[in-house]
């Protein structure tokens, strides 16, 4: 009996090694292949100095919530991200908050703006000696004088019948409101984005008062910081040609995304990864 539980022993014991050494050989394996694979395409060694705060500024017909998937991968690769709200009341105004927003973060900072708030960001950040960068993203990028209807020229689906007006509180005299007709939202506002999601955006919108059309741009801040742009090239509201002009205009560094007007939430890894590298471009 003790001679047969030998031989059985001898055999148990063959097998565990046997299955420990395929083991260590499988780890091994993966270990090599992790070793070998390509680095995130948005990952980079930080170049000393304190990294930026961004700052992201949404646009018109839009919130703060737009960002989210954008957040999320900064956050991931270790900045401080704000998103403070664009009060889209007008062009001075927006921008004067903005302004009085970014005074308050020490140390440097990098400004995104989406859409209308290309304007915003082009006015809050002039003469702020700690915003080291601009990222415009499906954004105008105005020069001084521009206006938001000058800019947005011919060819937006948001052109003709594409609104809904009402009035607010204290609105100066002839102001109202603007709202996208709901019906107009997925095709062109969030065209490429799946059919419910694009119903909830047209269903939460916050509007932008009608007087923002036509209020100038002032001194723009891109003349003294380097800028950035996001182009989406399948863009309904600001045609991608136009928003490469006044990209090159600008001197910005120039990134094209096979995306609608809202390429941060179709494509927030893009995105994100513009950002980081005009932070790094600016450290």
């Amino acid at each position: 009996m003790n001679r047969q539980w030998a031989v059985h022993w001898t055999r148990l014991r063959l097998i565990i090694l046997t299955v420990v050494a395929a083991v260590a050989t499988m780890l091994a394996v993966t270990a090599q292949a992790a070793s070998a694979r390509p680095s995130s395409p948005r990952a980079f060694a930080w170049a000393g100095g304190p990294k930026p705060t961004i700052v992201l500024e949404h646009g018109a017909w839009a919130d703060a919530a737009s960002w989210s998937k954008v957040i999320g991968q900064l956050q991931e690769d270790g900045f401080t991200v704000d998103a403070p709200p664009n009060l889209l009341r007008g062009v001075s105004y927006d921008s004067t908050y903005l302004t009085d927003f970014l005074s308050t973060i020490p140390g440097p900072v990098v400004v995104v703006g989406h859409s209308y708030g290309g304007f915003v960001i082009t006015n809050a950040a002039t003469g702020n000696a700690n915003v080291k960068a601009l990222v415009y993203v499906d954004a105008f990028i105005p020069d001084r004088g521009d206006t938001l209807a000058s800019l947005t020229g011919t060819g937006s689906c948001l052109g003709g019948n594409a609104f809904n007006f009402a009035p607010y509180p204290g609105e100066p005299a002839g102001d109202v409101d603007t709202y996208i007709k709901q019906s107009v939202v997925p095709g062109c506002f969030a065209s490429g984005l799946p059919p419910s999601q694009a119903a909830v955006i047209a269903a939460t919108q916050r509007p932008l008062a009608a007087s923002t059309f036509g209020e100038q741009s002032g001194p723009p801040a891109w003349k003294t910081i380097p800028s950035w742009a996001v182009v989406g090239t399948a863009d309904k509201v600001l045609p991608p040609a136009q928003q490469t002009s006044m990209a090159q205009h600008a001197g910005a560094h120039i990134t094209d995304v096979n995306a609608g007007h809202l390429s941060m939430i179709s494509d927030p890894e893009a995105v994100a990864q513009v950002i980081e590298q005009a932070a790094h471009a600016a450290s």
